[in-house]
C-alpha cells in the first residue's frame, strides 16, 4: 500500500481541514468537544500526523458545515 501521509491529496485534505474550522470561527478544543474526542486528535490531524479515516471526514463535515463528498472527490481529480 502506497504511503499516503504527507502524499500531496493528504496535505490538500488537511489543509481543507484547517480553512474550514477557522471559517467555522472554532477552536481544536471546540472542535474536538463537538466531535467527543481529545484535542490531541484533533492537532495530530491538523499536522498531517495521522490519516483522516472516512467516517471522521463525515462527523467533520456535519461539525464544520461541508459535504464530505465534494472534498473528497476534488482531491480525488488532482495529479499525484
Amino acid at each position: 500500500m502506497p504511503k499516503t501521509l504527507g502524499d500531496q491529496r493528504h496535505d490538500k485534505l488537511i489543509s481543507f481541514l484547517i480553512e474550514a474550522r477557522s471559517e467555522a470561527g472554532i477552536t481544536q478544543v471546540e472542535l474536538a468537544e463537538k466531535m467527543k474526542v481529545y484535542q490531541s486528535l484533533i492537532a495530530r490531524l491538523e499536522s498531517g500526523q495521522r490519516r483522516v479515516d472516512v467516517v471522521e471526514l463525515i462527523k467533520l463535515g456535519e461539525v464544520l458545515g461541508f459535504d464530505p463528498a465534494e472534498i473528497v472527490k476534488k482531491i480525488a481529480n488532482m495529479r499525484g
